[in-house]
């Protein structure tokens, strides 16, 4: 099999980029306590600029009532919610979908 046939340092180098490339596993974060960078940090699909727009629309219209007013973030569709469905929370209450 040509797997067999790569240098050991290949291999290495395969099993680093597998360890390495893979998210890190969110924790669960309550969108109205976090600041930008948790936001970034924890929620799939949201980096830094979207983690803004999250805190200045809270900012701006007052805490989340469900994970649900996410989607009325500009940026923000349905597959975030659904991909952070166990990650999100309103007030300790998490995404229902």
């Amino acid at each position: 099999m040509y797997l067999s046939k790569l240098h050991p340092l290949h291999g290495a180098l395969i099993a680093a980029l597998i360890a390495f490339g893979q998210p890190a596993s969110a924790e669960p974060v309550d969108i109205n306590q976090a600041d930008a960078p948790s936001l970034a940090e924890n929620i799939v699909g949201v980096g830094p600029v979207l983690a803004g727009a999250i805190v200045s629309y809270r900012t701006e219209n007052g805490a989340f009532q469900s994970v649900e007013q996410l989607l009325e973030v500009p940026g923000i569709g349905p597959k975030v919610l659904e991909n952070n469905e166990e990650t999100l929370l309103v007030d300790g209450k998490a995404y229902q979908n």
